[in-house]
């Protein structure tokens, strides 16, 4: 079930040789162990920091080092079947109840005190669910780039939300999920095309924003139609990482983690909509989340945007106190806007006296 010692004390090092801010931890339990990088003031007010799709905890440097300036304890874990963290092999290991029991006992380690949930991508649906089924671990919660669902952050849930003005239903059943829906039908050869090229696949996904592209429709909204992420080809192009987005020595520990892990873990989070749906329904107060929420949206987020369109109803009948702030990028915030989001959160903070 845990990742083999080679290549955690692998990625173990290359954590430790990145930065001497960010302090490299394991946290075990019978059931689980998590690796998280913390920094700041270990008396301080605490931040936990959850990364999504394709991501680990480095995803934060420039969060941490300038929250923890601020005096605040930043704690970073790699997710499920990241980094340095637990991979168990079977799909069904990677639900949304399964990953906010991993959070919730790092937070019982940490001392359990009220802390600031911090999330991007499938990380900010873990924050959400974590935060509607345990509020008292909370004092508040920032939700980046995708919205919060009460339901779930699930095809059944997402798809009927589809701008079909962008995205005709008979040629774009699925809209922007059909990348999603790819999963769930041809799960093997996603994966296979993912891990045919490590690097390159994670440097061609992590890109910064086209404002070209608002108003039309997302190459993952034909994944199904071209037979896979990189078409007949199976495999990325050769790509060269953007080093504004991720600084190099980072760039290379994210490799090296997806070269000892592979795809395959990273990609069951997408394999479980109705174990996530029938946790959602379990969440208290019907799921509506009363602690003061902040969602950060990429103006020039294909995907997830939720300007202009539905995709963001749940979330404001769920959150009575939401506050919602634009920055002009894409998907990856906490790399393309680095220092803008670091203000939008540090303003929000403040006027909530948080």
């Amino acid at each position: 079930m845990l990742l083999g010692m080679g290549a955690f004390a692998l990625s173990r090092l290359a954590f430790g040789m990145l930065s001497t801010t960010l302090v490299s931890c394991t946290y075990s339990t019978p059931r689980h162990t998590t690796h998280y990088l913390e920094c700041g003031p270990a008396n301080g007010p605490l931040m936990m920091l959850l990364h999504g799709w394709p991501e680990f905890s480095l995803i934060w440097r420039a969060q941490m080092d300038a929250f923890a300036a601020d005096g605040w304890h930043c704690v970073a874990p790699d997710m499920r079947g990241y980094g340095g963290s637990s991979a168990p092999a079977p799909s069904e290991a990677y639900t949304n109840e399964q990953v906010v029991t991993d959070m919730a006992e790092l937070h019982d380690h940490l001392g359990g005190k009220a802390a600031i949930w911090v999330g991007h991508d499938w990380g900010s649906v873990i924050a959400g669910s974590l935060v509607a089924h345990e509020p008292q671990r909370s004092r508040g919660v920032v939700l980046i780039s995708v919205p919060y669902f009460s339901n779930a952050n699930a095809l059944p849930t997402l798809v009927p939300l589809v701008d079909r003005s962008i995205y005709p239903v008979a040629e774009y059943p699925d809209g922007q999920w059909d990348y999603y829906r790819y999963y769930t039908t041809h799960f093997e050869s996603a994966v296979a095309d993912l891990d045919a090229d490590q690097a390159s696949s994670l440097a061609s996904i992590f890109r910064r924003g086209d404002p070209a592209s608002v108003g039309k429709p997302t190459p993952n909204a034909v994944v199904t139609r071209k037979g896979g992420r990189f078409g007949a080809a199976h495999h990325a192009p050769p790509t060269q990482p953007d080093p504004a987005l991720w600084p190099a020595a980072d760039f290379d520990a994210l490799v090296q983690a997806f070269q000892a892990r592979g795809f395959r873990p990273p990609c069951s989070w997408y394999l479980n909509d109705a174990a996530n749906i029938a946790y959602a329904h379990k969440a208290q107060k019907g799921g509506q989340i009363s602690e003061p929420v902040l969602f950060v949206n990429g103006e020039l987020d294909a995907i997830n945007t939720i300007e202009g369109n539905r995709s963001g109803d749940p979330m404001r009948a769920a959150c009575p106190d939401l506050t919602v702030t634009d920055l002009r990028g894409a998907h990856w915030l906490p790399l393309e806007c680095k220092d803008e989001l670091v203000q939008a959160m540090r303003t929000w903070l403040r006027k909530k006296q948080l």
